[in-house]
């Protein structure tokens, strides 16, 4: 088993175990070299075999995957031995209450009760014909039979809460993982559509300004002196923006290169060609900053893959309108539909991340993301972002 924070408790359990079982083997062995019987060296002889067979399988049985057949071939080699040993010496049936950890820890969940009951029923008959059937030698092995499937139902709780533990664990640490790259991609982006605004609107503007200047003096006179220098510098300039305007390009996610029409028209093409859902996509040529095309893309792309796979929609529809200050992308489709309020609570208390991905990114630009659906009534998703 894979550590956890359960890890030690399992250890002690098993160590307990080994104890107990070395503990009433070693009982058994007392008393045999006590009474001193004729013939002594034949249950002196089966406690070693049981004691080798039983050393042998725990190797066995520390393996999960080993635990098929391997597993099932150790318990009834140790519980014949067991039983001969039983035969010979009426202490031996102490030893059925480890036996009955191993009959549930090793053997199958149906199987492991079975087996802790005739293993209760040989003790009792074999105590029985021993000394007699009295009220001790019959409750005995029934009160340490059900104290033995209580602890082996609370293990295997415990084993369950720790797989579930672990995975729960595992889903935080990937969740966190995303969210960090995601904030550090949403970061790099910003910072990247900022340097490009901040060039256009100031080096580049200037450039153009410089560019059309000179021009103007290279035509108002025409035979000045130093009008070569004017038209050197007219042309530096021309290179200097276009310098400048490549560097902007460049500045830009390339996905949107082309603008985010583009950028959404691409994105259904290739829903269509993968996973066949036909995009309808209704965007005006707009300008728009970077950062923006850059979280309208990025919400667009996360809504589209929540249809995908959970909506089993035929047909999305994706459109954006620009009024004022404001950008509005709606995501509309004819899928199974879901509840807003479950699906969101659901979102915050598990690991679905695309819709915390997408308020995120509304948040950022002081806008809102509202969502309209009901089972069987398709879905639609608007997200209203703010335009500096």
């Amino acid at each position: 088993m894979a550590h956890s924070t359960l890890t030690p408790v399992f250890v002690g359990l098993r160590t307990g175990l080994h104890v107990l079982f070395a503990a009433l083997l070693v009982l058994v062995v007392v008393r045999i070299v006590v009474v001193g019987a004729p013939g002594s060296w034949i249950p002196l002889a089966l406690s070693i075999v049981f004691a080798g067979v039983y050393l042998l399988g725990a190797l066995v049985a520390r393996s999960a995957s080993r635990r098929g057949l391997a597993g099932a071939a150790w318990i009834l080699a140790l519980t014949l031995v067991w039983i001969a040993l039983l035969v010979l010496v009426p202490e031996a049936a102490y030893l059925v209450f480890p036996l009955f950890f191993l009959y549930l820890h090793v053997l199958p969940r149906v199987v492991g009760p079975v087996a802790v009951v005739v293993a209760t029923l040989v003790a009792v008959v074999a105590l029985g014909l021993h000394g007699g059937f009295t009220v001790g030698g019959v409750v005995g092995p029934l009160v340490g039979a059900g104290v033995a499937l209580l602890i082996g139902l609370g293990y295997r709780a415990l084993a369950r809460e720790a797989v579930e533990r672990e995975a729960l664990v595992a889903e935080l640490l990937a969740t966190r993982d995303r969210l960090a790259a995601t904030e550090h991609e949403q970061g790099v982006l910003a910072e990247r559509a900022r340097l490009a605004r901040e060039i256009h609107d100031t080096v580049a503007q200037g450039l153009s300004s410089i560019q059309m200047l000179l021009h103007a003096a290279e035509r108002a006179d025409g035979e000045r002196p130093g009008l070569e220098h004017i038209r050197l510098a007219r042309e530096t300039a021309a290179d200097g923006l276009a310098d400048t305007r490549r560097f902007i390009r460049e500045l830009t996610p390339p996905s949107l290169d082309q603008g985010l029409g583009a950028a959404l028209r691409r994105l259904a093409e290739q829903q269509w060609t993968r996973d066949g859902l036909t995009v309808e996509v209704d965007v005006p040529e707009v300008s728009l900053p970077m950062d923006v095309q850059t979280a309208l893309l990025r919400i667009a792309q996360g809504a589209v893959a929540n249809v995908v796979q959970h909506a089993g929609a035929a047909t999305v529809r994706l459109s954006l309108a620009v009024d004022g200050r404001e950008a509005r992308l709606t995501v509309a489709d004819d899928g199974v539909g879901f509840e807003p309020v479950t699906a969101r609570d659901r979102a915050w208390s598990t690991d679905s991340f695309g819709l915390r991905a997408m308020e995120d990114r509304v948040g950022q630009f002081g806008g809102r993301l509202d969502i309209t659906s009901a089972p069987g009534g398709g879905t639609t998703l608007v997200a209203v972002l703010e335009v500096p």
